[in-house]
């Protein structure tokens, strides 16, 4: 890569304790884009790895101009990694990949050439679970786990994507610089999907190849993962879970109601049961329920309405950093 031209595209690996893939994967990213008729780069950032992850890789930058090394020393989690590749990147273009290539690097010069090609996608999500994507060698823990987690996110997404917690995604530069990010771990994944759709960016998948581990050990913890995906589905759309849960005691109160009325009219309705208390409690709940689900929607609105001027004055920093640059 020549330094000197302006740099087309930037691709970003986050690595913690990688130091047994390094040169297999700067290899098989470097002979992929060689293919391409551009100037690129490659950010790999180095997530406070323990190993010789660091040492390796920094080895590799001293003998290859297109490589670039980000580094700290405490681990801080993916989105942290992310973000600081996200702000290393030069590129007209930035792709995001697994350093391990559970995704193979081809998938880079196809998220590529969509957003090359298709003017209306301003981020390309790879996907494994969509029409024409696939698995491959996935432990069926992993894969049982990761297929629950989207399922319980298209729930926050209104069903719109397959696979919504994937690394593999290409981004036009000028989107990642709208967004105020903050997560720190693989929330990163969903918060920048979020605020993309609301402040009306547009968002495709295409299909992807899904492999297993080849060396090295996952490093992701599922049953946390697991967890925090439903409490941002939770937090994403709170109006869907207060109206469901709402309108289900609601009718299982009018029931009993009815239940009830039926009993007092053939007389059989006996003062004693507590049914009645019940009925009383599932009504209102189910009334205050609703209640918040209302509040919610206006809620996630004034949401939206941050995220939109979160992203002014974020454009705004960047307009101010390179007059001073210049």
């Amino acid at each position: 890569m020549d330094k000197n031209l302006n740099v087309v595209l930037s691709v970003v690996s986050p690595m913690f304790n990688e130091e047994e893939n390094v040169e297999t994967t700067v290899g098989a990213i470097q002979s992929e884009l060689n293919k391409l008729n551009i100037n690129w780069e490659l950010i790999l950032v180095n997530d406070g790895s323990t190993d010789q992850t660091k040492i390796k890789a920094k080895k590799l930058e001293e003998e290859n101009s297109f490589l670039k090394i980000v580094s700290y020393d405490i681990n801080r989690g993916r989105g942290h990694a992310l973000r600081k590749g996200f702000d290393a990147a030069k590129g007209k273009y930035i792709i995001s990949i697994d350093f391990d290539l559970s995704y193979s690097p081809d998938h880079i010069t196809k998220i590529f050439n969509e957003l090359q090609n298709n003017p209306r996608a301003d981020i390309v999500m790879g996907s494994a679970y969509m029409k024409g994507g696939k698995t491959i060698n996935v432990p069926p823990k992993r894969l049982f786990m990761s297929k629950l987690g989207n399922k319980i996110l298209r729930i926050a997404f209104r069903g719109e994507f397959k696979t919504i917690t994937c690394i593999l995604r290409g981004y036009r530069k000028d989107v990642l610089n709208a967004l105020s990010l903050d997560s720190e771990d693989k929330e990163i994944h969903l918060e920048i999907l979020s605020k993309s759709l609301a402040l009306g960016y547009k968002v495709v998948e295409i299909p992807a190849t899904l492999t297993g581990r080849k060396k090295g050990t996952t490093k992701s913890k599922l049953k946390r993962i697991s967890i925090s995906h439903l409490l941002f589905s939770i937090f994403e759309k709170p109006v869907v879970i207060f109206s469901v849960l709402g309108s289900i005691l609601l009718t299982a109160g009018i029931g009993f109601g009815l239940y009830i009325s039926y009993l007092r009219f053939i007389s059989q309705l006996n003062a004693g049961r507590p049914l009645f208390y019940l009925v009383v409690i599932l009504i209102l709940v189910g009334f205050q329920l609703l209640s918040f689900a209302i509040i919610s929607g206006q809620n996630s609105m004034l949401r939206n309405e941050i995220y939109k001027l979160q992203s002014k004055l974020k454009k705004i920093e960047k307009k101010s950093e390179n007059s001073d640059q210049e």
